[in-house]
């Protein structure tokens, strides 16, 4: 369950960042709007991932997932470019999550 939150904590964080991008520097009140409403929900998913874990590790966990979701969703919905640098960036990301939660 810990993961669970902390995964999806790691998403909200992501989408937020998208609806980040589309704020336009918070001029668009909806983007806007859904950037803090995320980034509380994110949050609050952490902070309920937390109670069964160390939070050193789970702050960790939680922002190596969040980069990896948040360049998939560059490359899937705003064409950002995925070069092999960066995909071995978010390999060796995921590999130092498994790592911490051995």
């Amino acid at each position: 369950m810990t993961l669970l939150l902390a995964a999806l904590a790691a998403a909200a964080y992501a989408v937020g960042g998208v609806f980040m991008k589309h704020s336009a520097g918070l001029t668009q009140p909806r983007p806007s709007l859904a950037v803090f409403a995320l980034f509380v929900a994110g949050a609050a998913l952490q902070t309920l991932s937390m109670r069964d874990s160390l939070m050193s590790s789970n702050y960790l966990i939680v922002l190596g997932l969040e980069a990896a979701i948040a360049l998939a969703l560059g490359v899937a919905l705003l064409g950002e470019g995925l070069s092999l640098v960066r995909a071995a960036g978010v390999v060796f990301v995921v590999i130092g999550v498994a790592i911490l939660r051995a």
